[in-house]
């Protein structure tokens, strides 16, 4: 789950196929068309890079013909027309089978595609390092032609250039090695990781919920790496049986679950050519390493340490050549201490951060000692992220839902002296960015409800300077003929119990009549990981629902994301409270809209979605007729101890409150035939338990239920074919329970 965002979007039925074209201008959508390529919302671009000397813009574009395969793509700055860098094809196969160190990498990061995933610039902007398949290749910028620099039987995992660029270190069978690139020399640089032990790898509770997904970190001037070194044999071994469709593989994970202990993680300096020093990070090893950063001049680094219940969050500041740290700064929480990635160290030694002690996340700027000099961003509103910073002229750039929470866009404000955060984004949608070059430009990307996602270069004033993506919405569009077919989303807010305004959208289906009544579908999640509320494009896949007849809701629960400290911590210790109340809260105001069919509400989710789905199910008197629940936690103390503890403390010191979070313990309350139970038997994140719990139960009581099981798959359903046939299976089943004699 973690930052796992994966609310159903669901899809028709196949007799929505047979359904008549008005015009030429006026196209219904089918499930067929929504999920085959090319994609109707037609061509993306994700890991936009500009190269350092800002002349080339690089992104990730998928296949028209394959989705599911990236080719890396390049236009330049100054004119002139994208072009293929690296076709995937050349280098990829789908007949490749990766390690399990790298299948589990890519599910952390949620990496689904194939072909290039990833790659990085070298800092003189003549080459691009690609890791493919497990192996790892670098590719020539003005000659376009790409070298292999790995072939070997294991996959290297978490390849980085060197900043100097003459190396590349990566992580192969549990340990670090580095290769240099003119010599083509291959060096072991950790201690051989083997068993339990490995080296330089993020754990899994680091890459699933801390969201750090790497291990090691280079020096600036490449002289030294900070290395970890994780052990695991005190974690709880969950023998997970892994069904795949054409065999059964037992797999033993090593899965911390709530309440019960953690890898044992510490830290090293290896200086290159020399000797390991290693890093005081405290007497307790109960902790959570967090975060690395370097000092510019690599005589200092930086770690982040996080107490085992969250509570607190130290920065240190360690000396390279002896490993002896000092705290320089320290936040603090009732609740939880909320992680970011919003350090930033200055020349002089001060540096930035972000804290939530005034009631929201604002930026902080402090002394090289760590005093604070002033809070440099103020108000009822949260910053997301810090963007940049520009140390000449003062200013710190920074994206944040300002004016509402439905909105993101890109602010500047200096923080030298005080002043309004001045806007460089227009308003009305959804933007996030890349800054580069201490504001100097920006990568965008914008959407909202009747614009796709469209990728751009802008300048520090946020003037365009050339589109990457335009995506326009014209006669040439995928989504073009069906663009005017369904109605835009309607947004509103709710009042929960204790005042706080909650955010919902509204769809209505097509063809709507205010004098009919219709069957209501509330997809969510609901969770601290992710909101859904946003202005921002309307997937096709959601207006499949419209397409059947149904209206579509979604509510921000208390709890989710983007919001003040007081919003989000109201589900401290109490998943299936504040939660869930605002959720039939929801409902209940559905049923007093004249056009509603307040008989026939629907509720679907998928990861903690599926977990609200499960708990509004059993809540008594529920106002849902039907759910659908996908890989839904069903008991708090089977999930890991970082995302669980944040939120619910642990089962020890918690008892009421997990007892209150298991769906077993209301299980009395649902009704024979409501339930639709969906799960990956693969999922390594949120195991299959957590469902089978729920069949046994169900099962014992006579009270019968649907169920879908998928082979192979973990924690998301990969593919057009599978995601078709999850929709028809969600449409089958909402149809039969909430059309009434249809």
């Amino acid at each position: 789950m973690g930052s796992f965002l994966m609310t159903t979007t669901m899809m028709t039925g196949a007799t929505m196929a047979q359904t008549p074209v008005a015009s030429a201008q006026q196209a219904y959508l089918t499930p067929e068309r929504v999920f085959a390529d090319p994609a109707l919302s037609g061509p993306g671009a994700s890991g936009v890079k500009l190269s350092p000397d800002g002349t080339l813009l690089t992104w990730l574009k998928p296949k028209d013909s394959d989705h599911n395969i990236q080719d890396l793509w390049a236009v330049p700055v100054k004119g002139g027309e994208p072009f293929l860098l690296v076709d995937a094809n050349s280098l990829s196969s789908a007949d490749k089978v990766l390690s399990e160190a790298e299948k589990s990498r890519r599910e952390r990061m949620r990496v689904s595609a194939r072909g290039v995933v990833a790659y990085e610039w070298s800092e003189n902007s003549q080459s691009i390092l690609l890791p493919l398949d497990g192996d790892i290749y670098l590719v020539d910028r003005a000659s376009r032609k790409v070298s292999r620099l790995t072939e070997t039987a294991g996959d290297e995992v978490d390849a980085k250039l060197s900043p100097k660029g003459g190396a590349v270190a990566f992580v192969r069978d549990q340990t670090l090695y580095l290769k240099d690139l003119k010599t083509g020399t291959e060096t072991q640089l950790s201690p051989k990781g083997e068993g339990t032990t490995t080296y330089a790898t993020a754990e899994f509770i680091a890459e699933e919920e801390l969201d750090r997904h790497t291990g090691y970190w280079w020096s600036p001037l490449a002289t030294q790496i900070v290395y970890q070194k994780t052990d695991e044999s005190g974690v709880d071994i969950a023998q997970r049986v892994e069904i795949g469709g054409e065999g059964v593989k037992i797999i033993d994970q090593r899965y911390p679950f709530a309440g019960k202990p953690n890898a044992v993680v510490e830290l090293y300096v290896k200086t290159l050519g020399g000797g390991d020093v290693k890093v005081d990070l405290g007497s307790n090893p109960d902790i959570y390493l967090t975060r690395v950063n370097w000092a510019k001049d690599g005589k200092s680094f930086y770690v982040q340490r996080l107490s085992r219940d969250q509570h607190t969050l130290d920065l240190l500041q360690v000396d390279p050549v002896t490993g002896v740290s000092k705290v320089i700064l320290s936040d603090t929480s009732g609740t939880w201490v909320e992680l970011h990635d919003d350090f930033r160290l200055l020349a002089d030694g001060s540096f930035i951060w972000s804290s939530e002690r005034d009631g929201n996340k604002h930026v902080y700027y402090y002394g090289s000692d760590g005093k604070l000099i002033r809070q440099v961003t103020h108000g009822d509103w949260p910053v997301d992220r810090l963007a940049d910073i520009n140390e000449k002229t003062g200013e710190l750039y920074f994206e944040a839902s300002k004016e509402t929470p439905i909105e993101h866009g890109l602010y500047k404000v200096s923080y030298k002296t005080p002043g309004e955060p001045v806007a460089l984004t227009k308003a009305g949608g959804w933007w996030s960015v890349s800054v580069s070059g201490g504001g100097a430009a920006f990568i965008g990307s914008y959407s909202d409800p009747k614009t796709p996602t469209q990728s751009a270069l802008y300048d520090g004033t946020g003037k365009r300077l050339r589109w990457i993506e335009e995506n326009k919405l014209d006669a040439k569009h995928p989504y073009y003929p069906y663009k005017d077919t369904y109605s835009q989303p309607e947004f509103g807010e709710l009042t929960a119990a204790d005042g706080e305004k909650l955010e919902y959208y509204l769809l209505k289906p097509r063809g709507f009549d205010p004098a009919k009544k219709y069957p209501v579908i509330v997809s969510i999640y609901g969770g601290p990981a992710a909101k859904t509320v946003k202005k921002t494009w309307v997937s096709p896949a959601t207006r499949l629902w419209q397409e059947s007849g149904y209206i579509v809701f979604s509510l921000d629960n208390r709890g989710t994301p983007g919001r003040s400290v007081k919003f989000g911590r109201s589900i401290y210790k109490s998943f299936g409270g504040p939660d869930i109340d605002d959720q039939i809260m929801g409902a209940n105001w559905l049923k007093t809209l004249p056009y509603v069919d307040g008989d026939h509400i629907g509720i679907t989710g998928w990861s903690q979605g599926g977990f609200v789905t499960l708990m509004a199910m059993t809540a008594k008197d529920t106002p849902f007729a039907a759910g659908a629940a996908g890989a839904p936690p069903s008991q708090w103390q089977l999930y890991d101890t970082a995302y669980t503890e944040r939120y619910m403390s642990t089962p020890q010191d918690n008892p009421k409150g997990y007892a209150g979070g298991d769906v077993l313990n209301r299980i009395d309350n649902l009704k024979p035939g409501e339930l639709l139970l969906m799960h990956g038997m693969a999922d390594d994140n949120v195991q299959l338990t957590n469902s089978t719990r729920v069949m046994a139960a169900l099962q014992k009581k006579g009270v019968p239920f649907e169920l879908m099981l998928y082979p192979g798959e973990r924690h998301g359903l990969k593919g057009n074919e599978r995601n078709l046939q999850k929709f028809r299976l969600q449409l089958d089943f909402f149809n039969r329970k909430l059309k009434a004699g249809s």
